[in-house]
């Protein structure tokens, strides 16, 4: 049998410190050893900015095309890049436990998104963090064409190119680039997108049946990876937009937790310019903390959830 884990991954410096580290953590659990395999994909490759391009699917495309050629067995994906439906013959096997799930700010001479002068260039490409940003603070100047890899963004306020960015707190941290932070914004006054913070591992969906050694202890590994909290929190984020309808790049922000027993979620449509946004916030008492109880109560408040937003004029909003 095979020792060995091909775990795709794509080649931007984030996407290789995430991928390493579940891959580490994969290998470990099911006692094999592994290889990292880059793929490029079409979001890596084109300069258009990412809302233009929908935000569906383009860095998760050829990723899933590897994995279905036998090129590779896992791919690792960040989830809120992840479109939600389903792709034909490919599973969801694993999500390891969240990190931070905040948006940072990284800003020159230690500013925070209160105390910068009006008029104050901030560069973020996301249209959720655009509408947050202007409705926060109109006074300041969005640089919407804004991408680049973190080590770019943050080396553009070094530079000079703009006072702030806005960055997910997730990345940042695993790129150990923490220190140049200069605020983390709470989830309750700065929500953030369907499953930021969390990872998916996906597989061929007959991987786990086709009774070889190797793929027996692939899915001890996966399964000691998958994070139950994790997985129905970012199931009712994911629902949500599904729900919506909404493509990965929509101006739509969710925060899901489990506490005390129960299961809280709050969604938050904007408009794009910033100017309006409509809320809807449910919870369910969980009956036990099992995996399955965790997701069907995850999609039962999702849906409730969906449907406030939709009866409030959600999709005209957007």
């Amino acid at each position: 049998m095979s020792d060995t884990i091909r775990v795709g991954t794509r080649g931007s410096a984030l996407a290789l410190a995430q991928s390493g580290q579940a891959a580490r953590d994969l290998a470990r659990a099911a006692g094999l050893e592994f290889e990292l395999v880059t793929v490029t994909t079409h979001g890596d490759t084109s300069k258009a900015n990412l809302a233009s391009m929908g935000g569906m699917g383009v860095f998760a495309t050829e990723l899933r095309e590897a994995l279905l050629a036998g090129d590779v067995d896992v791919i690792v994906h960040s989830l809120k890049d992840l479109p939600t439906t389903p792709y034909p013959g490919l599973t969801i096997a694993a999500t390891p436990k969240r990190a931070d799930a905040r948006d940072v700010l990284v800003a020159r001479d230690g500013l925070t998104l209160a105390t910068l002068p009006e008029g104050a260039r901030v560069g973020t490409g996301s249209p959720r963090r655009i509408a947050e940003l202007k409705s926060l603070r109109p006074d300041l100047e969005v640089e919407a064409n804004f991408r680049g890899n973190i080590d770019t963004r943050i080396g553009k306020v070094t530079s000079g190119e703009v006072d702030a960015v806005i960055l997910a707190a997730a990345g940042v941290d695993r790129l150990e680039k923490a220190d140049a932070v200069t605020e983390r914004f709470s989830l309750s006054d700065w929500p953030t997108a369907p499953g930021q913070g969390a990872l998916a591992l996906e597989v061929r969906a007959d991987q786990a049946s086709d009774g070889t050694e190797f793929s027996r202890a692939l899915q001890k590994g996966l399964a000691k990876l998958d994070h139950a909290t994790t997985r129905a929190t970012v199931r009712a984020e994911r629902d949500v937009l599904a729900g919506l309808e909404a493509g990965c790049a929509a101006p739509v922000a969710t925060t899901a937790i489990v506490d005390d027993g129960m299961l809280f979620l709050t969604a938050t449509v904007y408009a794009l310019d910033g100017s309006t946004s409509l809320t809807a916030s449910h919870a369910a008492v969980l009956d036990s903390m099992s995996a399955v109880d965790l997701l069907n109560t995850a999609a039962e408040v999702a849906q409730r959830t969906v449907d406030e937003l939709l009866a409030g004029g959600a999709k005209d909003l957007a």
